[in-house]
C-alpha cells in the first residue's frame, strides 16, 4: 500500500474510532433548567438532524434530548424520562422506516400529529475548504443513496456510512478534516459552525420525510380535527382473510391511503399489516375498527390526527 493509501485508510479510520461521540440522551446547548420548563421530545440521532428540525416545526418551544437508538428513543418515552418523541416514519423516495413501524406496536404509545417535511441536503464542510480540497464524504446510508447523482458528478469524492447525517457534521467540525465533507440540512451546518459547499445536491427536489409526534397513550389527547388513522392489524390464518378485512375498509368509504407489512417476530410466514386512512368524521375512525374486528386476530389503533399536507 502506497504511503498516500496508508495515510487515506488512517483518516477515514479515525471517523469510526473514539472521536465519534453519538447522542446519548442529552443536549449541550442547553441547561437543565431550561429543559425543565419546555417539553423534552425525543429524536433518534444529533441535534441539526432533520427529525430536531422536524420537532422545531412541531413544537417550536421544545427542548431536544438525542438518543443514538431509535430503541431508546421509546424507552425513554415509556419510562416517562420524556414527554414526547418526533419519529421519521416514511421518506417518499426511500420508502418506509420500518423499525418505527414495530416500535409503535409494542410500545404504548399514540400518534398524534404529523408533519412534512422538505429534505434538502448539502455538501458541508469546515471553514476555509475548497471542493477541489474533498476526497471523502460521510453521511447517512439513506442520505448518500438520495445523492448518488452528485456523487457520480465528483468521481474524487468516495462516500462512507455514517450513523447520521447530522452527526458526519458533528464529527467533521471536531476531527477539522479539511479532506472530508458532509452531506446534511442546512440546519446542521449552523449548528456546528461549518459551511456549506454545494446547496441541494439531493437527486430528487421532491424529497419529503413524514414525521410522527407520538406520545403515551395515557397522555394522548383527542383530536376532534382529526381526518386520518393509523392502524396494526394481524389477520386469520385462513384464506381471503385480507381480502375480506380491507373490503370491509372499502364498504364504509374509508380511503386507505397506506399499507406495509412487517413479519411477526418468532412466527415465520405470519404479518402484522399497518394501514392509514383517510376519515371524514371521528364516527368513521370507529367503524373502521368495528369492521376490522371480525377478521382480524388483533386490531391497534396507532393514532387519530391530522393529515400533514406539503
Amino acid at each position: 500500500m502506497s504511503p498516500d493509501a496508508v495515510q487515506k485508510q488512517s483518516a477515514v479510520e479515525q471517523w469510526y474510532g473514539s472521536n465519534k461521540n453519538p447522542a446519548k440522551g442529552s443536549s449541550d446547548d442547553q441547561s437543565a433548567a431550561s429543559i425543565e420548563k419546555r417539553m423534552k421530545i425525543a429524536i433518534q440521532g444529533e441535534p441539526g438532524s432533520f427529525s430536531h428540525e422536524a420537532t422545531m416545526k412541531l413544537l417550536p418551544d421544545a427542548a431536544i434530548a438525542p438518543f443514538s437508538l431509535s430503541a431508546d428513543v421509546f424507552s425513554a418515552l415509556s419510562n416517562g424520562a420524556v414527554d414526547a418523541a418526533v419519529i421519521p416514519i416514511e421518506n417518499s423516495l426511500a420508502g418506509s422506516v420500518l423499525e418505527h413501524f414495530d416500535l409503535l406496536l409494542t410500545h404504548d404509545v399514540k400518534v398524534v400529529r404529523e408533519t412534512l417535511l422538505r429534505i434538502q441536503h448539502n455538501l458541508i464542510a469546515i471553514d476555509g475548504t475548497a471542493l477541489g480540497d474533498i476526497d471523502r464524504v460521510f453521511s447517512h446510508p439513506v442520505a448518500l443513496a438520495q445523492c448518488r447523482k452528485f456523487l457520480a458528478a465528483h468521481p474524487k469524492m468516495e462516500s462512507y456510512a455514517f450513523y447520521d447525517t447530522a452527526g458526519s457534521v458533528k464529527q467533521l467540525v471536531e476531527l477539522r478534516d479539511r479532506h472530508a465533507a458532509a452531506i446534511a440540512s442546512e440546519a446542521a451546518a449552523h449548528y456546528y459552525g461549518a459551511s456549506i459547499l454545494q446547496a441541494n445536491v439531493e437527486d430528487n427536489a421532491e424529497n419529503y420525510t413524514r414525521f410522527f409526534l407520538v406520545c403515551r397513550s395515557a397522555d394522548a389527547i383527542s383530536d376532534s380535527n382529526a381526518n386520518k388513522i393509523s392502524v396494526a392489524f394481524s389477520v386469520e390464518n385462513r384464506p381471503g382473510s385480507l381480502v375480506a378485512a380491507l373490503s370491509e375498509l372499502s364498504s364504509i368509504g374509508t380511503n386507505l391511503t397506506k399499507i406495509e407489512s412487517r413479519p411477526v417476530h418468532g412466527k415465520p410466514w405470519e404479518y402484522i399489516f399497518y394501514v392509514d386512512c383517510q376519515l371524514q368524521s371521528a364516527a368513521e375512525g370507529d367503524r373502521a375498527l368495528a369492521v376490522l374486528k371480525p377478521h382480524c386476530a388483533m386490531v391497534k389503533e396507532l393514532g387519530r390526527y391530522q393529515e400533514a399536507r406539503p
